[in-house]
């Protein structure tokens, strides 16, 4: 199958149903980095290493980075997205429904935002695609359990793997500096926050990045009624394109929720900010090597949880945290829902 630019560019300008759900793809990635990316750079606006405004420039750099060159060394989280759902081999009703999950995530996602909730755009990503693909085959047919199940791997991993890293890394710096006078370190610790803020900024956009490189991949396969369960190679125009745009996404910002993570969850200094930054990087590091999906939402909030928990866990603010948690719960069946009744909708519609 010919993946080139020029030929994908050819086929949008002549169906109207692929240029449909290419712009909702890429809504979708805007989207993300404009609601999921300022999770990457939360602790260092609270904790004033950096202005809102520059972290959230910094972080659309590190974002197309990460997008970019991890999709270069490992693509196989993109590779989950692509063989987690089947869409059949009708390429009009694939299409439709394909159209209607990604309508279903971009609704989802600004719901979150309007609320200051950072909800995971994976876990919407994946639950909407699902609710699409069941619609269209009227049961699980459509669901390929083998790579879905990486999607639970993915869940209890990031939560399980954040929160004790974020205990870990954040009680090794406790040792490692507890007999330095507190006011020595202040300097030292802005900038590791900084660097600890980008690399967070870098990994979001690997792992987010790549997930919304499959969905395009996908609209690709499904035009020309092609099997979505091969392998093939990322072009780089598709790696470039996610780069950008979730760039742009991210230099749009979120203080809203820069504000629940980093402020009402926990209270935090430098020392702890950067803990939870680099705990929360190597978590999705570790994730993207082994081609898991995995929620940057949930590897950066429960890391600061385990940062949190080094002094004591009262110092977590448990209702924001259940608050979190319960909209993590519900974006499952929430927007796996919307996904399968705009799925019914789009097909009567088209």
């Amino acid at each position: 199958m010919d993946l080139s630019f020029q030929y994908f560019w050819a086929q949008l300008t002549q169906n109207p149903l692929l240029l449909l759900s290419v712009l909702l793809t890429l809504g979708v990635i805007f989207v993300n980095g404009w609601t999921d990316a300022p999770n990457a750079i939360a602790t260092c606006v609270v904790t004033r290493c950096m202005s809102a405004r520059a972290a959230i420039l910094m972080s659309a750099v590190f974002n197309f980075l990460g997008v970019f060159l991890m999709s270069m060394i490992n693509a196989t989280v993109a590779e989950t997205i692509t063989k987690m759902v089947d869409f059949g081999t009708n390429s009009h009703e694939a299409i439709v429904a394909l159209s209607a999950a990604l309508f279903a995530i971009v609704v989802w996602a600004v719901l979150a935002w309007y609320f200051g909730i950072p909800t995971s755009e994976s876990h919407a990503l994946i639950a909407g695609l699902t609710g699409g693909a069941i619609a269209l085959h009227g049961g699980l047919q459509g669901v390929n359990g083998s790579e879905w199940i990486k999607v639970v791997y993915g869940l209890i991993l990031s939560v399980l793997l954040g929160f004790t890293l974020g205990w870990i890394v954040c009680k090794i710096v406790v040792l490692l500096f507890r007999r330095v006078d507190r006011a020595k370190t202040e300097k030292g610790f802005r900038a590791a926050q900084i660097f600890g803020a980008a690399s967070m900024s870098f990994m979001h956009g690997a792992q987010d990045g790549q997930k919304f490189m499959g969905v395009i991949l996908l609209c690709m396969l499904l035009i020309n009624g092609q099997n979505t369960s091969v392998t093939v190679e990322m072009p780089i125009w598709i790696m470039l394109l996610c780069s950008i745009v979730m760039g742009i996404g991210t230099s749009i910002g979120g203080k809203k929720i820069i504000k629940s993570v980093g402020m009402d969850m926990v209270k935090l200094e430098k020392y702890q900010g950067f803990s939870a930054d680099i705990a929360a990087s190597i978590c999705l590091l570790i994730s993207s090597v082994f081609g898991i999906p995995v929620s940057t939402t949930h590897a950066k909030t429960t890391a600061i949880m385990g940062v949190g928990a080094v002094k004591r866990l009262s110092a977590i603010n448990f209702s924001v945290a259940k608050d979190m948690a319960l909209t993590w719960i519900l974006t499952f069946p929430g927007c796996g829902l919307i996904g399968f009744v705009m799925a019914k909708l789009f097909m009567w519609l088209f």
